[in-house]
């Protein structure tokens, strides 16, 4: 991780205690790899505080098991990168997907667990939770209760709907077969002027982070794809006045207004496709080009949206990072 300003006091803990939430084997819903995905620090930091130089670490994995792969060497799974990396590199490493895998995300939720421990001295609040598994969403007008996320499997804000989210994932599960959702991100008390014009629009670089994260499949900002059917006289957040600053009312445009924060909660969604390795039978690809016919073995997520909360939150706060670094040079 480079570009982290020296001075910093870290938690370590803290650190680790963000990766936990991302590990798998953590829960009945998720795959039952069992990794300990303990952080060690390589070089960065010195009694836990930065030195402005580039943090080094390193997770190590415990529990591989590459020889799951083998049947799957000269095949190429519907759903997985398999076909794409090989035709790019002329190569691949079947034993596991490699930076295709979502195991490489471990370490962005490092370099997030830092980044939200720079935001904090700017008071700047990062959350995100599921809000939609499979058939099963939250109302828009449901109550949220944030220091709910992380005390259940299924990472929601409210526990009514936790129970059927988490049915749902055990169903497809018995039934060899996968699920997706939908995780929604809220960053609050980011202040206003916070995005670069054109290409570094605060929207923009968060679609960008959230669609370089596997499995994703859809990116949206306030009222997002609505907004379509929306005319401007309900779209256009009206203004008002509130402690006697000028706010507004409403927040269709998820934060911002012109690629910039206008200092209302930053709100967004995150789509997830459903699971490719699935136990049910599958046709797929030799390298031949003959149909095979494919039955994933191994273990795997039957829903990702729960790890991925976490993953949100991490791309999230090195986005907001970036910029407020990046803002201390918009003017003398």
């Amino acid at each position: 991780m480079d570009g982290c300003p020296a001075g910093l006091k870290l938690d370590l803990d803290a650190i680790q205690k963000m990766v936990d939430r991302r590990r798998p084997g953590q829960s009945p819903l998720t795959t039952d790899r069992k990794e300990t995905d303990r952080v060690e620090i390589l070089s960065g930091i010195l009694d836990g505080v930065t030195l402005g130089t580039p943090i080094g670490f390193i997770i190590r994995n415990k529990d591989q098991k590459p020889a799951d792969y083998d049947a799957l060497k000269n095949i190429y799974r519907p759903g997985h990168a398999d076909f794409t990396w090989e035709t790019k590199y002329g190569i691949r490493d079947h034993r596991g997907g490699g930076r295709a895998s979502a195991r490489e995300t471990a370490c962005r939720v490092v370099g997030g667990a830092i980044a939200m421990q720079f935001l904090k001295h700017f008071g700047v609040e990062v959350n995100a939770w599921t809000s939609t598994i499979g058939p099963v969403s939250l109302p828009e007008d449901t109550d949220l209760d944030y220091d709910l996320i992380y005390s259940n499997d299924v990472r929601t804000c409210n526990l009514k709907f936790a129970e059927s989210m988490s049915r749902h994932i055990l169903t497809v599960r018995e039934a060899g077969d996968s699920c997706g959702g939908i995780v929604t991100g809220m960053v609050r008390n980011l202040p206003a002027g916070i995005g670069e014009p054109v290409f570094g629009k605060l929207p923009a670089l968060l679609a960008k982070a959230m669609m370089g994260i596997h499995a994703t499949k859809g990116f949206e900002m306030g009222s997002g794809f609505k907004s379509a059917a929306m005319r401007g006289s309900e779209h256009n957040d009206a203004p008002a006045i509130l402690d006697g600053k000028p706010v507004v009312s409403t927040n269709h445009a998820g934060g911002t207004h012109g690629g910039i924060s206008n200092g209302q909660d930053i709100l967004f969604k995150v789509a997830f496709k459903p699971v490719s390795s699935i136990a049910i039978p599958q046709t797929a690809l030799d390298k031949d080009g003959n149909a095979v016919e494919l039955k994933i073995e191994g273990r795997h997520d039957p829903c990702v949206v729960p790890r991925a909360v976490p993953i949100v939150e991490s791309m999230t706060a090195l986005v907001l990072a970036d910029l407020i670094l990046m803002n201390k040079l918009s003017r003398i």
